[in-house]
């Protein structure tokens, strides 16, 4: 999926990233799991409680909730949020209580789980993580399932795209220092593959891409334009189609600017007819930890629309206060 219209240039990150979920200060554990208790008490579920505590507690403080609940009431409470809750709403409950690691691992997992594979789900989660992050990713995935990711994404996918799926899913990305020569040298390897070639060598760019550092790589990207007269993603626009050039675009976007990347994930999954719920709710769930205020800041700096404004226009209910919920804090 292409981001019309916005222009990818290599984020300069020595300015602070913000989330909009931080711990709350005056917190207590019990008061919360209590709360919970009576929210889904009785007859009914009162949502708006449940909103209050899942969008103004960081991802520990909600872990604490549950055990202490557990403690105080003898039950499981995701599983009892998993059986009053329903939709969309129930995804971003239930996701909020899954670590940022975590959750990367849970929903990679949901993506492959029985008929049919979310090659989107694989692509937004593998294609935006570094060798660090993709090695946590794969020890959660093992711990929590007692599966090996590469192993389901090579049972799961296929073609070029799951062969870069696999290929970054290993987590042996280099770490190195950006090195000049490399970098000329590869940017021609990657232009005599695609754009002066009939038709494109995919394993070129494999290689490339999934082994390099990000650094290498913008270095690669940034020597590439001016041998192609051209920006990689145009060039990837150009050669590519469907998933896998879904991929290369997110691996390309991401390392050259990171903070755009996520504000266009969050402004396709709702461009169109129809919203991709999913996508939507992976991008605010995994950012709001992490970086969601400054991405909200550069959404609305991009578009005309402010970002909360088009959340509710394009959802409702209860589903729609707590992504606006997660969004303003």
């Amino acid at each position: 999926m292409a981001f019309c219209g916005v222009t990818f240039t290599e984020e300069k990150r020595g300015f602070e990233i913000f989330p909009t979920v931080s711990a709350a200060r005056d917190f207590d554990a019990e008061e919360d799991a209590k709360v919970f208790e009576k929210a889904m008490k009785g007859m009914g579920t009162d949502e708006r409680k449940i909103i209050s505590i899942v969008a103004n507690r960081s991802t520990e403080q909600l872990k604490e909730v549950e055990t202490k609940f557990k403690t105080l009431f003898g039950e499981d409470l995701r599983k009892m949020l998993e059986g009053e809750l329903k939709g969309n709403f129930e995804k971003v409950v239930i996701g909020r209580f899954h670590g940022k690691i975590e959750y990367q691992a849970y929903i990679l997992r949901k993506a492959m789980k029985g008929a049919g594979t979310d090659e989107e789900t694989l692509i937004d989660v593998i294609c935006s993580k570094n060798a660090h992050e993709m090695g946590k990713i794969k020890d959660d995935y093992k711990d929590m399932y007692e599966r090996d990711l590469v192993k389901d994404l090579e049972s799961e996918t296929s073609g070029d795209v799951g062969r870069i799926l696999v290929s970054l899913a290993t987590a042996n990305r280099e770490t190195k220092e950006p090195d000049h020569k490399l970098a000329k040298e590869e940017a021609q390897m990657l232009f005599d593959a695609g754009e002066d070639a009939w038709g494109t060598d995919e394993k070129v760019f494999n290689q490339i891409f999934a082994t390099r550092s990000f650094g290498q790589l913008k270095l690669t990207f940034l020597l590439y334009r001016s041998i192609a007269s051209k920006l990689i993603f145009e060039s990837i626009e150009k050669e590519m189609s469907g998933k896998l050039k879904l991929a290369f675009l997110t691996i390309a976007q991401y390392i050259s600017d990171p903070i755009t990347y996520y504000s266009e994930v969050i402004y396709t999954s709702m461009d169109g007819m129809g919203t991709n719920d999913d996508r939507l709710i992976r991008a605010i769930v995994s950012r709001c930890e992490i970086d969601l205020k400054t991405v909200e800041g550069r959404y609305n700096k991009l578009h005309d629309t402010k970002l909360v404004k088009r959340i509710q226009k394009e959802t409702s209910g209860d589903y729609e206060k707590i992504l606006v919920a997660l969004v303003s804090c």
